[in-house]
């Protein structure tokens, strides 16, 4: 899968400038429907999402990286990997710096590195060198010729075209809803993590909805 590469800047005025907001919401959507089916079907014929979540289960300390955009993407699978597993760690957004896991690599430890076009040139740096160093890395990206394809021990190569100036999210949140669907389902222990979360969440009143059953 090859992703066309341009700016937003360059999608902006191809896609969106002196559009009707009507028929740019038509084109948008028309063109999202097309995109989600297509991640749908190659959802289902590639294994590429059950191998990163393999890795992701027998690893010892998870490290999700991005920076950008990417970063939130990051974030979004480092919450949900983190639910049911421990040892998962977030760079990339300030609390840990890429410096230090890259000085500390052991045996069993796994980067998880989200880079779409793009491709933030940190990001290329750190898992390049985490690679370099003996590391492991699954690498989360939108073109078979992107960065970093080359050193990942495996890859998960998602569509982002869109109708709009901003790349599509669809496809990327669809494979990150999968991957960690199926690695906390591999977990052993991720159920009575789960069930412990959730007691203490309610302990600690975390949330609005139980207001009401106080």
């Amino acid at each position: 899968m090859t992703t066309h590469r341009s700016t937003p800047s360059e999608r902006f005025d191809r896609n969106v400038q002196r559009r009707s907001a009507q028929v740019l919401k038509q084109r948008v959507l028309e063109q999202q429907r097309e995109e989600f089916e297509k991640a749908l079907a190659w959802a289902a014929e590639q294994d590429a999402i059950e191998r990163a979540a393999a890795l992701i289960v027998s690893a010892r300390r998870r490290y999700l990286l991005g920076y950008g955009k990417s970063l939130a993407y990051a974030s979004m699978l480092a919450t949900d990997l983190s639910a049911g597993l421990s040892g998962v760690h977030l760079v990339g957004d300030g609390s840990l710096r890429a410096l230090d896991v890259l000085g500390d690599i052991r045996q069993g430890d796994l980067l998880v590195a989200v880079s779409m076009s793009r491709y933030r040139r940190e990001t290329v740096d750190v898992a390049t060198a985490y690679e370099r160093h003996g590391g492991d890395l699954v690498l989360i990206t939108d073109a078979d010729d992107a960065p970093l394809t080359a050193v990942a021990t495996t890859s998960i190569v998602i569509g982002t075209e869109s109708a709009s100036y901003a790349s599509s999210p669809t496809s990327v949140v669809l494979a990150l809803h999968l991957l960690a669907t199926l690695t906390i389902a591999s977990s052993k222990g991720a159920g009575r993590r789960l069930h412990v979360r959730d007691e203490l969440a309610a302990e600690l009143g975390l949330y609005a909805e139980n207001d009401d059953q106080n």
